[in-house]
């Protein structure tokens, strides 16, 4: 019987895909992560699913959210990005 190793099997999606999904907002890239640790997913789990800016504090992070904090952001280009990238990674989010 063969063994799973998960550690490959990590490795090949990272590798083909990258860890990072990357967005442009007024000529500023932020990334979010393609694959969820499990901390942050207990995190997100916990987020009311109307909550926009809790969501998008834990997928970017303090210093990226007080970055994107600074720009004029409406809730539908929050709903077009969330929506690019739940396609992208297959982790569709601000569904409920």
């Amino acid at each position: 019987m063969t063994r799973f190793n998960v550690n490959a099997a990590r490795a090949q999606r990272l590798e083909a895909d990258g860890a990072d999904w990357e967005f442009e907002l007024d000529d500023e890239v932020f990334r979010l992560p393609r694959e969820f640790p499990r901390a942050m997913a207990k995190q997100l789990s916990q987020i009311d699913d109307n909550d926009i800016d809790g969501l998008l504090e834990v997928l970017l992070g303090e210093e990226q959210y007080e970055r994107f904090n600074k720009h004029m952001v409406t809730v539908q280009d929050v709903a077009a990005l969330l929506e690019a990238y739940g396609k992208e990674t297959g982790l569709p989010l601000g569904e409920g």
